[in-house]
């Protein structure tokens, strides 16, 4: 009688190696980012002591004193009278609609013209860069040297370069800066001609990202060179032109400089703005709360003007 087999045991199956328990290193867990977020916030540091010191200590000091009637010793709470007086002072009034018509003028001429100088330059040619950094050399020279300059030009005489160009053309000589209903036309004029360049430079970027196969499309099509600004140009440089809106707009708000040089607010107040006139009554006059005062009143105009053309912009997107 044949006995019967004895049955093979099947082999045990192989045993996955259980991974090996990471090496201890050491470091907590969330170390990493939170020094990394310390090593960012001591780079900023220096910075943001600056800015803490020069410009926000500064804002809120002047808040302070356009509450007050700042004296040499011991300051006097007079509340909102400061602002009341702004807004009914008649050299005010004059100076903030002067503020305004600057602003306005400025920005219109500027974005004007520097739209038609970002086409002129526009394109792919060596030669263009000259001209590029030719026009925009205003922008980076110093305002108080472009405004004394202007200033020469602008000389109401005959002799005045100005006038002798226009001599030239048979136009009697002009007053300029010495004339009340020309002196903030001049200065207007002057800011244009130094912020255009630096609106051309925008331009000039937004155009780089106009898609070149709708010029084409539209020149197949018979397009002439107006319909393809209007219609390709324009809409495609948009955002662009919200944005220089607003720079520009605080820009003439703000100005200051080149009325000082110029005309310092002369004749007879027809150029005064409300920079000029908040540093009379701050520097020359003493009215330290007073023009406190107008400082906030500029810089809420600023904030709103701002705040403003964002919400347009933001509503012309939807």
């Amino acid at each position: 009688m044949t006995a019967a087999p004895t049955p093979t045991p099947a082999p045990a199956p192989a045993r996955t190696p259980e991974p090996a328990a990471p090496a201890p290193s050491g470091r907590r867990p969330g170390r990493g980012p939170r020094r990394g977020t310390l090593v960012a916030w001591a780079f900023l540091a220096p910075a943001l002591v600056l800015f803490l010191y020069f410009k926000f200590i500064p804002m809120f000091e002047g808040l302070r004193m356009s509450l007050f009637e700042v004296r040499y010793v011991g300051d006097r709470f007079v509340g909102l009278d400061n602002y009341r007086r702004i807004l009914t002072d008649d050299a005010f009034t004059q100076a903030i609609w002067h503020s305004v018509v600057l602003a306005v003028g400025t920005t219109a001429g500027s974005i004007v013209l520097g739209l038609v100088l970002a086409l002129l330059v526009e394109g792919p040619a060596r030669y263009l860069w000259f001209v590029r950094t030719a026009a925009f050399l205003p922008v980076v020279t110093t305002m108080a040297v472009v405004a004394e300059v202007w200033r020469i030009m602008y000389h109401p005489a005959d002799t005045g370069l100005i006038n002798s160009i226009l001599g030239w053309a048979g136009i009697a000589p002009q007053p300029f800066l010495a004339g009340e209903d020309s002196s903030l036309l001049s200065i207007m004029g002057m800011s244009v001609w130094r912020g255009a360049p630096y609106d051309m430079m925008i331009f000039l970027a937004g155009l780089v990202g106009v898609d070149r196969s709708l010029y084409e499309a539209a020149a197949v099509d018979g397009a002439s060179t107006w319909r393809r600004l209007r219609h390709i140009t324009l809409p495609a440089l948009r955002p662009v032109f919200w944005i220089l809106f607003t720079l520009a707009a605080i820009r003439g708000l703000r100005v200051f400089v080149e009325v000082y040089v110029l005309t310092n607010g002369g004749p007879n107040g027809s150029s005064e703005v409300l920079m000029t006139l908040i540093y009379k009554l701050g520097f020359q006059k003493g009215e330290l709360g007073i023009a406190a005062a107008g400082g906030i009143v500029l810089f809420v105009a600023t904030l709103l003007l701002t705040v403003l053309v964002q919400v347009m912009r933001g509503r012309q997107a939807a």
